[in-house]
């Protein structure tokens, strides 16, 4: 979808359809097609409007860029789906991207996850500095499948807020606005399609028209990536996204290469101890951790939180009642602009006598620190180089861990002391 004004970026470029707007020698529009064709997708339409002309003649064909390149253009605006339901080609799943977008990421990854969900519709997500003004997606979560196992992710979206939307606390999953659709959603949302402007009725909006309306077909799922996928809607992130190109972190967070982490405790690292948290209410950042995560985030190195959690073993809190927690962490974290990448946590306790205490989950298992098999964990699911990587935590398990998962270093910091997580981010990074 290359057909945008870019009202908002006007300072930066007037006169091209913001697509076409140059980073670092490029336009947009070319970086986005260069990822593409680095994954192996050489057949693209491009939607144009706006000053259209000038995308056409620059990119042709596009066999200068070893791509084909066809056109769809719209002669009145037809809002960010309406010219899908008038392309008669889109008769196998397609992946739409809107032109503006600057992207790095593993599509190949991308579409392995829609066919193995078989959905009709998957929603790229990441966190963001900014989850309050933009979308977010709230997925299904099933219980344990296994005794002592933790609650199912299944990534079948089951809300979704939009900016105005109320909400309290929330887990920072923003909608990326990059989506692989299959023709049964559109074919779906023609039965049942009611146009909010009369006036325009082939004026469809995607998120408010063709995807919200189908949540309770089951078939939308999210697809969580740390991937680097920024809006280049306002000057301020068109210079951002111009210094982390220069810096190599935009081809860097694809996640066909491997990644760098640093990995952070939570009680007593990110919120103030106050012995065993079990709900929301108690849960306090300590001062100076936000800023210490935006380095993190600024920095192109992910981060990921690793903490055991006892207190399921010993039924003083639910899986949802952690979750909940969870999410005022990641709320509190966007309201200040940082965020973390995952969430990783070990629900196990060995030892018994508790009153209330779950049985199931009183064994020796291999995810609680020391042991490594958290770091383990997420370094197979986000290939990650843990020998480039770093634990910071206020405890010798914390140490411990980073150690036997071959971390290049572990720090041990003075728990609930403002800044000093900053000061051991900033050490790690100037090094």
């Amino acid at each position: 979808m290359a057909g945008g004004k870019g009202t908002r970026i006007a300072s930066v470029k007037s006169d091209v359809p913001k697509p076409m707007i140059e980073i670092c020698g490029k336009p947009i529009l070319l970086w986005q097609i260069e990822n593409l064709k680095a994954c192996g997708l050489t057949d693209i339409t491009l939607v144009i409007g706006h000053l259209g002309h000038v995308i056409k003649d620059y990119f042709g064909d596009g066999s200068r860029f070893g791509v084909d390149i066809s056109y769809f253009i719209e002669d009145h605006p037809l809002g960010t789906a309406g010219a899908l339901f008038k392309m008669p080609e889109l008769t196998e799943d397609f992946l739409l991207l809107c032109g503006d977008v600057m992207i790095n990421v593993d599509f190949n990854r991308f579409i392995k996850f829609h066919q193995e969900h078989q959905a009709w519709a998957s929603l790229m997500a990441h966190p963001n500095g900014h989850p309050y003004d933009s979308s977010l997606l709230l997925t299904e979560t099933l219980p344990p499948q296994e005794k002592g196992g933790l609650p199912v992710e299944s990534h079948r979206v089951v809300g979704w807020l939009n900016k105005e939307d109320s909400r309290t606390y929330y887990k920072n999953r923003v909608n990326a606005g990059i989506e692989i659709i299959s023709p049964a959603l559109l074919h779906e949302t023609t039965k049942v399609f009611t146009p909010r402007h009369p006036e325009q009725p082939d004026k469809i909006d995607l998120d408010r028209d063709v995807l919200k309306p189908n949540i309770s077909s089951g078939r939308i799922f999210a697809y969580d990536t740390p991937e680097y996928i920024k809006d280049m809607g306002t000057p301020d992130r068109y210079y951002e996204v111009e210094k982390d190109l220069l810096s190599g972190k935009v081809a860097a967070r694809n996640l066909s290469k491997k990644q760098r982490a640093i990995f952070l405790d939570r009680d007593g690292t990110i919120n103030v101890y106050k012995g065993f948290l079990t709900i929301p209410d108690d849960f306090e950042l300590i001062p100076g951790v936000a800023e210490a995560i935006r380095l993190i985030n600024q920095s192109g190195y992910l981060c990921i939180v690793v903490s055991n959690q006892p207190v399921i073993a010993r039924g003083d809190c639910t899986f949802e009642q952690l979750r909940a927690i969870h999410d005022k962490m990641e709320t509190l974290l966007g309201q200040e602009g940082a965020f973390v990448d995952a969430i990783y946590y070990c629900p196990h306790h060995t030892d018994k006598g508790f009153e209330g205490e779950r049985p199931d989950y009183k064994f020796d298992c291999n995810c609680r620190k020391p042991k490594p098999g958290l770091l383990l964990q997420a370094a197979r699911e986000w290939n990650i180089d843990i020998s480039q990587s770093y634990m910071i935590g206020d405890s010798d398990r914390d140490v411990e861990a980073g150690h036997a998962a071959g971390c290049r270093q572990s720090f041990l910091m003075e728990w609930n002391l403002p800044n000093a997580l900053s000061d051991a981010v900033r050490d790690i990074l100037k090094h």
